[in-house]
């Protein structure tokens, strides 16, 4: 992918910019301070009654509402009167969060905190170059060199210090030349990772109907059937049976209630985080956490796991599963739920039933299960189960696992493809916006 970069011819000479994070700049361009390329605005609001805008690293300005969830408040301040105002097409930048991009230009009229900085490009100068120009990565770089503070969550980038920052200056022309050229390419791009998300959206809805049929239907497309009782399952083979979870398990219990103390070294202590970022199936024990063993022996007194049991995530990012497969001491979190199911129910089974819709209409009735935060333990024991013969379960966790591994390998690929699109449109636009590549 970086090679299609090396096919853009260059400038023909290049000079150096005299500012080290830059380094060469074609000749015919600029450097210029950017207290001469845009002026500070700082008009207030007299009833803070405009738009209220805010600013990310990922979407740029958007207005405030178009974000809220029902319910949610628009602010928590008491008044918006004295605000500052944004005219559309000013700049509008987060001072403790502009060394990670949040910074951009507004398509909008509005206000935005008093802790932001607006700023107004002069001239003839082309606001989408800009736009391209200071998110780049060596510019971020150079806002976090020149912000204040002690720690990265307190880092704040004044107006004096952003003024300060030297800025590439191409003609003005060239501005129009490269701003075409990016706002094409980008777009060709953004449509290349939208159709592979789409793509890797129907691959895991693929997954989920073969999961669905397998769970309720079996492998035996010519076994008798008959009407499960419940709605949402349908028909189900006739020698099946469904059950209430807590009939198929010996323990369901949560993790943890309060906030363990955590060490350097000690007992591995797991969190839903270790189940999300979960790669192949399996934890990073590189990056779980420790507890003391002391504490450790308290919490295993209520919940202790061990080989063939299952840990469920409850709370945040509901219904990651994981068949514990590792014989080393650990605790977890409340958010993780330990499943000791009974011989007649297949762990990894259990889980792939887990993993279809009919659990999904369970948890959230009909809505996805992202949307809930919180898999109280009751509703838990409560699930309905589709319970086939052990010898089925069995066959059906193989069948599951071995379509899955081709359906896993071609959503990873699509995965890898879209992480090299996006680095490509990063490499693309600093390339371009820095004139280490001529695009006309």
């Amino acid at each position: 992918m970086m090679d299609a970069l090396a096919i853009i011819p260059k400038y023909q000479a290049y000079k150096e910019s005299g500012v080290d994070w830059l380094g060469t700049i074609p000749c015919g361009w600029d450097i210029r301070r950017i207290k001469f390329i845009f002026s500070e605005i700082n008009e207030r609001s007299k009833n803070g009654s405009e738009e209220l805008l805010s600013v990310s690293q990922y979407t740029g300005v958007t207005r405030k509402s178009d974000k809220l969830a029902e319910n949610d408040l628009l602010t928590n301040a008491e008044t918006l009167e004295g605000y500052k105002k944004v005219i559309q097409g000013e700049l509008v930048s987060n001072i403790m969060l502009a060394w990670n991009g949040s910074l951009g230009f507004s398509p909008f009229d509005g206000i935005v905190s008093p802790a932001y900085s607006v700023y107004r490009l002069l001239g003839e100068n082309i606001q989408r170059y800009f736009h391209y120009l200071l998110r780049t990565e060596v510019y971020k770089a150079e806002y976090k060199r020149r912000s204040t503070g002690v720690i990265e969550s307190r880092l704040r980038l004044y107006t004096d210090d952003f003024f300060d920052i030297r800025c590439l200056l191409p003609p003005v022309e060239e501005q129009v030349v490269i701003a075409n050229f990016l706002d094409q390419k980008t777009a060709q791009i953004d449509e290349a990772i939208a159709i592979k998300e789409k793509q890797i959206t129907l691959l895991k809805e693929r997954k989920q109907i073969i999961i669905q049929k397998a769970v309720t239907q079996g492998l035996d497309p010519n076994v008798p059937m008959k009407d499960s009782g419940v709605e949402w399952i349908g028909q189900i083979p006739e020698h099946w049976d469904v059950v209430k979870l807590k009939l198929l398990a010996n323990k369901i219990v949560d993790g943890a209630h309060f906030t363990p103390t955590y060490v350097d070294k000690g007992v591995t202590f797991l969190r839903v985080t270790d189940l999300s970022k979960m790669k192949d199936g399996l934890i990073n024990w590189d990056n779980v956490r420790f507890i003391p063993e002391k504490e450790h022996k308290e919490l295993i007194k209520r919940a202790k796991g061990e080989i063939g049991d299952v840990l469920i995530s409850k709370n945040g990012t509901i219904g990651l599963t994981k068949v514990i497969d590792w014989d080393k001491q650990f605790s977890f979190f409340v958010s993780l739920c330990l499943i000791k199911l009974k011989a007649a129910i297949s762990p990894h089974y259990f889980t792939s039933f887990f993993n279809s819709p009919i659990v999904d209409m369970q948890i959230a009735y009909g809505s996805s299960r992202t949307s809930v935060t919180n898999l109280h333990l009751e509703k838990i024991k409560e699930l309905l189960v589709v319970l086939p013969p052990l010898n089925e379960q069995l066959a059906i966790d193989d069948y599951i696992s071995s379509i899955s591994i081709g359906l896993d390998q071609a959503i990873d690929t699509q995965i890898n493809q879209i992480e090299n699109l996006k680095e490509y449109k990063v490499t693309l636009i600093n390339s371009a916006v820095t004139g280490k590549i001529k695009v006309a």
